[in-house]
């Protein structure tokens, strides 16, 4: 299966695509963890994808395109892929589109999870991550057994600097304004699934179970 996963910033993407990629046994390719790698080890593609990911905006549409299709071409996706973060705009989408019927291939199913603004903005707010491993904890709905250190591996927890209030807004007006189109993308193309993201992480993944029907 060749899929994508829509969903505003907190909307719960990636606690639902490790719970897939187990599932169906697809690769998980995520533009941010390419970006945040490159940014971790200091490349000249990190460098410029942080100034963008500083300010909540987002990183130019060619950038990103050249990043996810660069990956799709490798051997694990052969059998399927599920996409995360991309594409994010209509031009992002009509250029994944363009590339996969090069290769013979399409997408076979695209879930949209939604979640509310002030939801998402107590979510991301008190999000905090691992230094180390990057394991994400909560400070009110999934708090670490110890506060500022990790349950796996004992590394420290740390709020993203995308993470404050202000960016935390900018990020989601940025998504609505930027990446709803996709829905309406997806919907003439008759291929989407609306998932809502309120109802709790088991709910949800029995949602998209039963969408993908296996």
């Amino acid at each position: 299966m060749n899929l994508i996963l829509l969903g505003p910033p907190g909307a719960g993407k990636g606690t639902q695509a490790a719970r897939m990629i187990e599932k169906y046994k697809i690769p998980q390719i995520s533009t941010g963890d390419i970006f945040r790698k490159n940014i971790k080890e200091g490349t000249e593609l990190g460098k410029k994808a942080q100034e963008y990911m500083n300010k909540g905006e987002l990183v130019p549409d060619d950038l990103v395109i050249e990043i996810a299709t660069t990956r799709l071409l490798e051997d694990d996706c052969k059998n399927g892929f599920l996409l995360d973060g991309f594409p994010r705009t209509v031009y992002q989408a009509e250029k994944l589109d363009e590339f996969l019927a090069k290769h013979g291939k399409k997408i076979d199913k695209v879930l949209d999870i939604a979640v509310e603004k002030e939801e998402l903005m107590t979510r991301l707010i008190g999000r905090r991550v691992c230094r180390s491993c990057g394991a994400t904890y909560h400070i009110v709905n999934m708090p670490p057994k110890k506060e500022g250190v990790c349950d796996s591996c004992g590394g420290e927890l740390y709020q993203r600097a995308d993470d404050n209030k202000e960016t935390v807004e900018n990020r989601i007006d940025v998504y609505n304004s930027q990446t709803k189109p996709l829905v309406d993308y997806y919907e003439k193309a008759g291929n989407i699934a609306h998932i809502d993201g309120a109802i709790g992480l088991e709910n949800v993944f029995a949602h998209i179970v039963s969408v993908l029907g296996a």
